[in-house]
């Protein structure tokens, strides 16, 4: 893949660069993306997660190395990667799970409890992917622990 092409995933385009908060906005992004997806098949949302998983480590390490700089806040790749993973738990087609999927997602990529600080800490791509991932788990820990609640049971 060319570089640039590396440089695009890393940012999803344009989506990084829009302030504030790029990472909001790629998670929206993420978001809209991985609903779709998710509704065409569970199956291919799966497929899609451990495709840029991949990828995005290749593409947030390449984007270190042109750039010097450590997890930039313009990658925004790793937020497709974090937001998909509560996907997995919720009903797509309601808009309040979606929601708090969101909101839960955000909550843990920007306060960086333990886990996910720690996750942050590996090294290059790995690092820049690992925090989403982790924050991405717990918010759908989050949500599997709202349902079972709401319902005694989960989805």
């Amino acid at each position: 893949m060319p570089h640039n092409l590396w440089m695009f995933l890393a940012t999803l385009g344009p989506i990084g660069f829009i302030r504030p908060a790029p990472g909001t906005w790629g998670s929206l992004a993420a978001m809209i993306i991985g609903v779709g997806i998710a509704m065409l098949s569970p199956k291919l949302l799966e497929f899609a997660f451990m495709i840029i998983c991949i990828t995005g480590i290749i593409a947030a390490g390449k984007y270190q190395d042109s750039t010097g700089k450590k997890d930039a806040s313009e990658i925004v790749v790793d937020e497709v990667a974090g937001q998909w993973i509560p996907l997995f738990v919720i009903p797509v087609d309601d808009w309040r799970w979606l929601l708090a999927a969101f909101i839960l997602f955000r909550f843990f990529d920007i306060v960086k409890p333990g886990p996910v600080k720690m996750a942050e800490a590996l090294p290059r791509g790995i690092g820049v992917m690992a925090d989403d991932i982790v924050a991405g788990v717990l918010a759908a820990v989050c949500l599997l622990a709202a349902q079972w609640a709401l319902t005694g049971g989960v989805f």
